[in-house]
């Protein structure tokens, strides 16, 4: 798969996370595209009419994969079909198509697993993929379940495909639209970039507890790049959102809101300029601040890590991580956001999940295979990128809570520092927590006040450090709508994240030295 990607954050750790806000063109592949399903949560629905996937298949093939007893296994149905389409030099000229469909067999053995995957849905091609994932266990066969159990979801999204019948025409009309009017908003601009992909991903999952699993998520995003000359000056910005929507979500009043965006996002630049380096009070704009949240901790929060003893919380459980004052929550449950699923690829529904509650770490985000090793029950985070791939603990909004604060207040309280505005790329180290962000816009805070703006600033520090060190959280929590996704051991799943205002006594800002 061909990806442009942006605000790309890269982990350090061997085990690690990484995220960015992203948008790509995929190669084109041959497969069905998916249609309406009678209902989520039924087995009797969309893999059954398309691909003759009925409850007698399913048993056999649950019964391979458990012929040497393993201690649980799933099989993991998906068909996937994306399209993108691309805006530059003044017209519309890219577009992809991808298709996918295949299915995923995984058998668990105490904390060992064995896994095996094929792009037949054949009842051959299914068994052989069971007796391949199988070999993990060697004992008496375990039983399959006689009857499959429902799992009942939200209603967060429409589960059913909304993209497939959308006409190519309406589509580019979008990207072009976007583009033309980055390119009239200011005689500025040198180039705008506009890229547009839609998503509907059907998928089914079937549990050796009996759980059935079955849903279909739509997703679209839109990318909007700008650069621009002022004089012998270039400057680049962009601008990106994304939901778990239709043709609907873009208005024509939104899509003014994103050109306009990605052009004013670009133009400030030429009025910023580079601070003085050195450690000093930051306080982070609601939303997309949120990216320091999930990077610096919560990967940390994720139980494989803490498992492994490679997090800097393996240890931590039930201690105080942040002030009291400090709530942090991952949840899947918000109607249309990028984040957010009905059910998990494992089939636990969806759920909010408190992690650090009053300052106290209170939970990791489990999967089914951590959740067994810690004995407690999975948190409804086990997420895979497509049938080729297992599941892992991964977040899906990642959010902290309101407090007590007023926003104009924290801003008042600095003295000198610097206001953080718009996130890019940057790295994290799993383990021991260490961060380095770059700023792509933001503020001086001076006497009480936002003054001048700035430019390529780096906040260098440490994840758990950092959370000790927050003094105020305001009452302004926002979720970002970028397009983030987030990157972990090779696969890549879409996230949301949110933050409020936030200020933090210190922090080792990098910019110029004095």
């Amino acid at each position: 798969m061909g990806t442009r990607r942006h605000n790309r954050i890269f982990c350090s750790a061997a085990a690690s996370g990484g995220m960015a806000a992203s948008s790509g063109a995929n190669g084109a592949g041959a497969a069905q595209r998916p249609s309406a399903l009678s209902g989520a949560g039924s087995g009797a629905g969309y893999f059954r009419r398309h691909f003759g996937i009925d409850d007698d298949l399913l048993r056999g093939v649950m019964r391979e994969a458990l012929s040497r007893g393993g201690d649980y296994a799933d099989l993991y149905f998906q068909h996937r079909v994306s399209d993108f389409i691309g805006f530059e030099d003044g017209q519309v000229n890219r577009a992809a198509v991808s298709m996918s469909l295949g299915c995923g067999v995984r058998v668990l053995k105490g904390d060992q697993s064995g896994f095996a995957f094929t792009e037949e849905l054949t009842r051959a091609s299914l068994l052989r993929a069971a007796k391949t994932a199988a070999t993990i266990a060697d004992d008496a066969p375990t039983a399959a379940p006689n009857a499959w159990r429902p799992v009942a979801v939200p209603d967060l999204y429409a589960a059913q495909p909304v993209w497939v019948s959308v006409a190519p025409a309406e589509k580019l009309r979008i990207a072009e639209r976007v583009g033309q009017q980055m390119n009239a908003l200011d005689a500025r601009v040198l180039r705008a970039t506009v890229q547009l992909g839609c998503e509907d991903e059907a998928f089914l999952v079937a549990c050796s507890d009996g759980a059935l699993a079955e849903d279909v998520r739509p997703m679209t995003y839109i990318y909007a790049g700008c650069t621009a000359a002022q004089g012998a000056r270039v400057e680049s910005g962009m601008y990106s959102r994304s939901a778990r929507s239709d043709i609907s979500y873009y208005s024509d009043a939104f899509l003014q809101h994103v050109a306009h965006e990605a052009v004013q996002r670009t133009v400030a630049l030429f009025d910023a300029r580079v601070p003085a380096a050195g450690e000093m009070p930051v306080v982070l704009a609601p939303a997309s601040s949120g990216i320091l949240l999930h990077e610096a901790m919560g990967h940390g929060f994720e139980a494989d890590f803490n498992r492994k003893g490679t997090s800097i919380f393996a240890d931590m459980m039930h201690q105080r991580v942040a002030p009291p004052f400090v709530h942090i929550t991952d949840t899947g449950l918000l109607p249309q956001a990028r984040g957010a699923i009905h059910v998990d690829d494992e089939g636990i529904p969806s759920q909010r999940t408190p992690l650090v509650e009053d300052g106290i770490l209170v939970s990791y985000l489990h999967d089914r295979l951590s959740a067994r090793h810690y004995g407690v029950s999975p948190t409804g985070n086990g997420r895979r990128e497509s049938f080729r791939t297992m599941p892992l603990p991964r977040m899906r909004i990642t959010l902290m809570e309101n407090g007590p604060h007023d926003p104009a207040e924290i801003i008042r309280s600095v003295k000198r520092g610097l206001y953080a505005v718009d996130f890019s790329n940057g790295q994290v180290a799993i383990g021991a927590g260490d961060y380095s962000f770059y700023v792509k816009n933001g503020f001086l805070i001076e006497d009480g006040r936002l003054g001048a703006p700035v430019k390529d600033v780096n906040l260098i520090g440490n994840g758990p450090q950092t959370m000790q060190r927050i003094e105020m959280v305001g009452n302004d929590m926002a979720i970002d709508g970028g397009s983030w996704t987030c990157g972990k051991d090779g696969q890549s799943v879409p996230v949301g994240l949110g933050l409020p205002t936030i200020k933090v006594s210190a922090i080792t800002v990098g910019g110029v030295n004095t």
